[in-house]
């Protein structure tokens, strides 16, 4: 059975996520803190992590943030009280693959880490490439002149997407296809929350690739 790691401190939300999981047949360890938490995650895997934003002992966007950067990929859903913009984004561009603010329905969170735990670890297991950019599946990672940054699991399939097209236009369904899987409910604006990290990233290794939005159509990869 798969299994999903909770960190929540509110102890009846908690046992609440878990059992709501477990009646779609899906495991949950819980744990109360970023302390709790760490050594949780360093003794085993999980399909998912559901992560609430305020923790005792830290913040939960800094506590993912050091995840991706110990190069941890493990597709994370992020819970928080905070609905505003600005608080969403911020959520995203630390590594978060999804937002739901409180309160929320079940049965909605039950469907979303469903949708985070069918997502391929990778769709393929050869290097993608296009221009000065190159694309490792396995490794999470894009690459550009010998500098390397960490892909979040949506950025991937997009830049996977991308790159197959080979400096085509993708339509913005075939783009959320990719990322999010056919028919799934998608936070709103998460697509283009999505590009803006990943053309953020192509700044930071350098690349003069360029992410471009073809108006009303959808969004395409152009050489400098």
């Amino acid at each position: 059975m798969p299994r999903v790691a909770i960190i929540e401190d509110h102890e009846r939300l908690a046992g609440m996520l878990r059992q709501a999981l477990a009646g779609a047949g899906i495991e949950a360890d819980l744990f109360c803190n970023v302390g709790e938490a760490t050594y949780g995650l360093s003794h085993a895997d999980y399909a998912a992590l559901i992560i609430d934003r305020g923790l005792p002992d830290g913040d939960g966007l800094a506590f993912l943030r050091t995840l991706r950067a110990a190069g941890r990929m493990t597709p994370c859903l992020m819970l928080t009280a905070r609905d505003a913009l600005h608080d969403r984004i911020d959520g995203l561009e630390s590594g978060a693959d999804d937002y739901v603010t409180k309160p929320f329905e079940m049965s909605e969170l039950v469907a979303r880490v469903r949708t985070l735990m069918r997502r391929p670890a990778v769709l393929a297991t050869l290097i993608a490439s296009f221009a000065d950019i190159a694309v490792d599946p396995l490794q999470r990672t894009m690459t550009c002149d010998g500098r390397t940054i960490l892909l979040a699991p949506a950025e991937l399939q997009v830049m996977l997407c991308l790159i197959a097209a080979a400096g085509r236009t993708v339509r913005h369904s075939i783009l959320e296809h990719a990322a999010w899987g056919l028919g799934e409910a998608v936070t709103p604006n998460a697509l283009e929350v999505t590009v803006h990290r990943l053309r953020k990233k192509l700044t930071s290794i350098g690349a003069t690739t360029r992410l471009t939005n073809i108006r009303g159509a959808g969004f395409m990869l152009r050489e400098a």
